[in-house]
């Protein structure tokens, strides 16, 4: 008997095809094979009906043709594409492509591409779900409304090119309100009060003269002057000592949004980057045992672990780590989410034989790191809880309380799988009634700081949190964003461009669902239930298309322009207008004021600024150290690059480091000039 297997990707179908016989035949549809039209709307809408017009695309109409003889020879043709509404919608029009009625056609699922899981789900076929393709239609259709309806009203009233999204819009509004937090920020003072008891025990104020004392307490200098002196003036003993024993509790397995996360702050991995390495030990890698995938799929939501799986993750960690550090009882984990598909896995490793030690010889290094990342994790998950035991000293004077504490790890658990980098914070062995030795008493000001700004990862958790999106869109949202200029990425940090702001403030004036929160999470919801077969996709769309094209009309004509335009004084060779400087997607460019008739531009030339000596050397390999632009502004490289990599965003001096010797650079830290070592961090006030 002939059989055809049809998976999206290349690497899938070879991982697929190597743990079945002669009688199977895999073939990739590399991807979306069907589509809606990419030069044009492509939705009739009639009657409050939606008619989507998907055409197959012309690079892949030889894949077509291909998959169309292939199962015209073939006795039975399975659908094997991945398990998210995606890969049900690939699969529906894969059908659709090859002339089969996806009600009939057998579909076959799997969290993981071993033989095992391959043979499972062949002896156990199902079909098309139509509900959770009609939920990522609904999807698709959405988008592709609020794209071709949106975008080009932005574009004709701020700036050409701009776009507009459901997902991307509401994600770029929270960035955005980040960065107004910032800018409207107001630093307020405080001050803190710290001792140093017998020479070693850092302890802080809290309590003076029977009022609690918390870092807000002491707003202005007169009264921290004040307590200082009057327990200068005083002596100490030791009142209390707390000692308690706490649990940290084993984290779960990993699901899209915490694997991008942990991905990105130990690993330095964007999202997208993280998916991609992700989907390639997916769809199968070479390891000691042939070529397989080696963990489960990668885009879900569910922290579900398969029973087959704790049992050998336990037998696992009994074998390498001893019984004293496998959790007596099985660990279970649900998601908070509600709309979370418990049916699928949570990311784990497929075959815990593969360890790091053994994959070092056939991953990759960028493979290698993430694959550690979840094979630890996972160990991880059925370990015991790590045991510390925290310390409180209390010392007391006439008027005053100060509290140190302290930290050490008795037993590391889970941590002996993932690993523990912190230092145990041990306070000395003291007596209750002890006098002691005030080493250091000073009061010192700071002031608040302004909300942090999002990076990739807390950006993730912040759309997480708030059911904006789903696995699949994170990593696109972001990348989006960056793409079109909304948003640049640096020191980690995502920063909104002024066109950003510009987008936003139109948006939330117009189309304030659009960028609401609540009602991108709600709409999730909503295609949840078209999941569930509980709505109707053809109302909702409606309820969402009607509204909103009455405001895209509306906007057309009430929506003021603000697109800058500036004179420039000179005369249009073409026809005698007035030449003007306009922002264009790609900058700033000069063109005809009696645009659209006259159609004439011209590039703005750029001055490329020369590099400046700055009279300092070099502190790696002795070079000129020079100041340079670039687009993202003003640093300080070597004369001898590419050869020398040496940079810095802060001014290099030629003052050394007293502590160190290394290199101190100028800089601002809470509103003051100081100079900073490259090497330790050593900080001095200038002046």
């Amino acid at each position: 008997m002939k059989n055809l297997i049809i998976v999206e990707s290349p690497a899938k179908a070879r991982t697929i095809k190597n743990f079945l016989g002669d009688d199977y035949t895999v073939i990739a549809s590399k991807g979306h094979i069907r589509d809606l039209p990419k030069s044009s709307f492509g939705i009739k809408i009639e009657d409050k009906t939606f008619k989507p017009e998907y055409r197959v695309s012309k690079d892949h109409s030889k894949t077509v043709k291909e998959i169309k003889e292939l199962a015209k020879k073939s006795d039975r043709v399975f659908i094997a594409t991945d398990e998210d509404r995606e890969g049900e919608a690939i699969g529906y029009h894969i059908a659709k492509a090859i002339g089969k009625d996806p009600s009939k056609l057998p579909r076959i699922v799997f969290h993981e591409i071993t033989k095992n899981a391959i043979q499972k789900a062949l002896d156990n076929p199902r079909t098309i779900d139509i509900n959770n393709f009609n939920a990522q239609q609904t999807r698709r259709l959405l988008d592709r409304i609020v794209g071709y309806k949106l975008s080009p009203l932005l574009s004709s009233k701020i700036q050409k090119g701009l776009s507009a999204g459901r997902v991307q819009s509401a994600a770029l509004k929270i960035v955005v309100d980040r960065e107004r937090e910032i800018k409207a920020f107001k630093p307020q003072e405080y001050w803190l009060i710290e001792a140093l008891f017998d020479q070693t025990v850092e302890a802080s104020l809290v309590e003076f003269e029977n009022e609690k004392i918390s870092k807000m307490t002491i707003t202005n200098g007169d009264r921290a002057k004040y307590i200082e002196k009057i327990l200068k003036q005083e002596s100490f003993k030791v009142e209390k000592i707390e000692t308690k024993e706490r649990k940290t509790s084993t984290p779960p397995p990993f699901m899209t949004s915490s694997l991008q996360q942990a991905s990105s702050n130990q690993l330095g991995y964007s999202p997208k980057k993280t998916m991609m390495i992700a989907q390639t030990l997916y769809e199968g890698v070479m390891t000691h045992k042939g070529n397989m995938g080696v963990i489960t799929y990668m885009r879900t939501d569910s922290l579900n672990i398969a029973k087959e799986a704790i049992d050998e993750v336990r037998k696992t960690i009994q074998k390498k780590f001893g019984k004293e550090y496998l959790s007596p009882k099985i660990k279970n984990y649900t998601t908070k989410s509600k709309a979370a598909q418990e049916a699928h896995e949570a990311i784990r490793p497929t075959n815990l034989d593969f360890t790091p030690e053994i994959a070092k010889d056939y991953l990759k290094p960028e493979e290698l790191r993430l694959y550690t990342l979840i094979y630890n994790r996972f160990l991880a998950t059925q370990m015991k809880d790590a045991v510390f035991e925290t310390q409180n000293i209390i010392f007391a004077s006439k008027s005053s309380r100060f509290k140190a504490s302290g930290r050490k790890l008795k037993f590391d658990g889970f941590y002996r799988a993932i690993g523990y980098k912190e230092k145990d914070k041990l306070l000395p062995e003291l007596q209750i009634g002890k006098e002691v030795e005030t080493t250091k008493l000073e009061a010192s000001q700071h002031f608040t700081e302004p909300p942090s700004r999002y990076s990739e990862a807390s950006l993730i958790k912040k759309l997480e949190s708030l059911g904006i999106g789903r696995p699949s869109t994170y990593a696109p949202t972001i990348s989006i964003l960056v793409a079109r200029k909304y948003i640049e990425i640096e020191k980690k940090q995502l920063i909104p461009t002024e066109i950003a702001f510009k987008v936003i403030e139109l948006l939330e004036k117009h189309f304030s669902n659009i960028v609401d929160s609540s009602f991108t999470a709600n709409m999730e919801e909503t295609l949840d239930k078209i999941a569930e077969g509980k709505e109707d996709w053809q109302k909702v769309l409606w309820e969402f298309y009607e509204p909103f094209i009455k405001d895209v009309e509306k906007g057309k004509k009430e929506i003021k322009s603000q697109k800058v335009v500036i004179p420039t004084g000179e005369k249009c060779p073409e026809c005698g207008s007035e030449l003007v400087k306009r922002q264009g997607r790609f900058g700033e460019f000069i063109s005809c004021s009696a645009f659209p008739k006259c159609k004439y531009t011209k590039n703005i030339a750029q001055k490329k600024k020369e590099p400046v000596k700055i009279g300092v050397k070099c502190p790696e390999c002795g070079g000129e150290l020079l100041e340079r632009i670039s687009r993202r502004g003003k640093f300080y490289g070597c004369s001898n690059y590419p050869k020398c990599k040496f940079v810095s965003t802060y001014l290099p001096t030629n003052e050394k480091c007293e502590k160190c010797g290394g290199m101190m650079v100028k800089r601002t830290y809470r509103k003051k000039d100081i100079l900073e070592c490259i090497k330790c961090k050593e900080r001095v006030e200038i002046g």
